[in-house]
């Protein structure tokens, strides 16, 4: 038991040897290139995705708001058209009635 090193000493000194190799330094710093290429390319895909996520918002916001205004205009013009016609309303009422109590009576 005279070795005046133990193995985990002789290990870490051979691990460091091997980091201060040139073919080590060559490996990292090729792959540190790689890594801050694909981190670029992750932010500009990041940012259009971003970019595009806010503008579709903003164009389903205007849509919904467009399909609101048109069915208060249905909405309106069917109450007008329904005072302006009574029994007209009563007939489709009634007509509609009998469609679906017949189509629920096949079942």
């Amino acid at each position: 038991m005279a070795s005046s090193k133990s193995v985990t000493e002789q290990t870490n000194s051979k691990d460091n040897g091997a980091l201060n190799s040139p073919t080590t330094a060559k490996a990292s710093e090729v792959t540190h290139h790689a890594v801050d290429a694909v981190a670029e390319k992750a932010a500009v895909a990041e940012d259009t995705l971003r970019k595009t996520a806010a503008s579709s918002q903003e164009t389903l916001a205007h849509k919904q708001e467009e399909i609101k205004q048109q069915l208060q205009s249905s909405y309106s013009k069917t109450r007008e058209l329904a005072a302006q016609n009574p029994l007209a309303t009563a007939g489709i009422a009634f007509a509609a009635g009998v469609v679906l109590t017949a189509l629920l009576r096949r079942r």
